[in-house]
């Protein structure tokens, strides 16, 4: 009885979900006028990048998802990619088009405080998420732009800000209103523009597999259904854009993997967590205490220290290597003084609150939070299978394909994906 109640207060709240999302959205698609492609870009490949939220490694042969296996098998399969620290959603989203490490692009969190500003960042936060201000680094788009290649967004993280003064020159206000055959007929007549106006850099998202697994559990049957609705989806768009016969390369990835929680444990924040000194914004897998005075940080760290049973707890100036994410990568300043960081399968639910079904953020290295990277057409070899890689270099691979120029700094690594390529005669 309890299984079925939860159940059905799980199938009622993603309804009302459903109904806030798809409730008076902007579907309108936003055109910027006067861009066209250079002469010389014309030339050049296409490349569609999509991302199916919380698409983990493993969830394609779990649920079996045809579609996306017989494209794979036909190109490149990575064992897996691994997202950086936090597994969450903005932060690699914008890492996979940057190359950038999150301290390095600005975006640390789904949500974080900027001291500079005095204000919180949320992905909630439509103000914030269309101010450019927020964002460091060159995304694809805006690399291609600047050099005279059009681009185009059916939603991603940051396409509607104008970075660098510059947004893709077609792209969409997210939201979940607009029927899949419908984005597909986007994409399929933007393939048909003329030479001049036809964009080379598309991006793509589905959220719907996260969406289920967070509600459901990564196990259940709604998450099956949503792997098989994404992989439908992928058939009818390579279907449709294959029918056109352009030189279109499709990579498929995700953002992070997901793991199923210990619901009935959540952690509540720490007794030695005094919210008068420190701003404490709730989350699951990551919490950030920003010192209002700096003198109250390594007390409440001992004494945090002391206490922690479920969690770790780190100063930022001494946070493992492997995630990039410390004081010295901090280039704007946004991470807190103190990280709480659970210990999985548990969470933090400081506003004691129904925990969700399953969550990600944690430690990129664990095998729960790896993504799943698929990619074929004219410029990949074929049949081939790879080693793990960070997602950091998806952008110097794409860079490449695209024959755009890398104008500033990135963490990713050009020779990471080089082996994926298909060798020019």
């Amino acid at each position: 009885m309890r299984h079925l109640i939860q159940k059905n207060f799980r199938s009622i709240f993603f309804l009302l979900l459903q109904f806030q999302i798809l409730y008076a959205q902007d579907t309108t698609q936003k055109i910027i006028q006067g861009r066209e492609n250079s002469i010389e870009q014309q030339k050049k490949p296409y490349v569609i990048l999509i991302s199916a939220d919380g698409f983990r490694y493993d969830v394609a042969d779990k649920f079996h998802a045809t579609n996306l296996i017989n494209f794979r098998s036909k190109g490149v399969q990575a064992e897996y990619m691994q997202p950086c620290f936090p597994s969450l959603t903005f932060p690699n989203h914008y890492s996979i088009v940057t190359g950038l490490y999150p301290a390095h692009h600005g975006i640390v969190d789904n949500t974080f405080y900027d001291e500079k500003k005095n204000a919180v960042y949320s992905l909630g936060n439509k103000k914030a998420v269309i101010d450019s201000s927020w964002y460091g680094g060159t995304p694809l788009w805006v690399l291609a732009e600047k050099q005279k290649m059009v681009s185009a967004s059916f939603y991603w993280v940051a396409s509607e800000s104008a970075i660098q003064g510059v947004r893709p020159t077609y792209y969409y206000a997210y939201g979940e209103a607009i029927p899949i055959e419908t984005r597909i007929q986007t994409v399929k007549r933007w393939l048909q523009l003329p030479e001049k106006t036809r964009p080379h850099m598309i991006t793509f998202y589905f959220p719907e597999v996260d969406h289920q697994e967070h509600i459901f559990g990564v196990d259940s049957k709604e998450t099956a259904e949503a792997v098989h609705f994404v992989d439908e989806s992928m058939g009818k768009l390579v279907r449709t854009v294959d029918s056109l016969h352009l030189n279109v390369n499709f990579i498929f990835l995700a953002d992070h993997g997901m793991m199923n929680l210990d619901t009935l444990n959540g952690i509540s924040l720490p007794a030695a967590v005094d919210t008068n000194k420190f701003l404490v914004l709730p989350a699951l897998s990551l919490l950030h205490l920003y010192a209002k005075d700096t003198n109250d940080v390594r007390p409440t760290y001992e004494a945090l220290k002391k206490e922690a049973r479920d969690y770790d707890v780190y100063l930022t100036s001494n946070t493992p290597a492997h995630w990039h994410y410390g004081k010295k990568e901090d280039a704007f300043n946004r991470l807190g003084n103190i990280l709480l960081v659970p210990h999985p399968p548990k969470a933090f639910n400081i506003r004691n609150r129904r925990l969700p079904a399953a969550e990600h953020g944690y430690d990129p290295s664990l095998t729960e939070m790896h993504a799943t990277f698929y990619a074929w057409g004219p410029a990949f070899a074929q049949h081939k299978k790879i080693a793990k890689f960070e997602n950091i270099n998806v952008y110097p691979m794409i860079a490449k394909i695209l024959g755009l120029k890398i104008v500033d700094p990135i963490d990713g690594k050009a020779a990471v994906l080089d082996p994926i390529l298909k060798k020019k005669k």
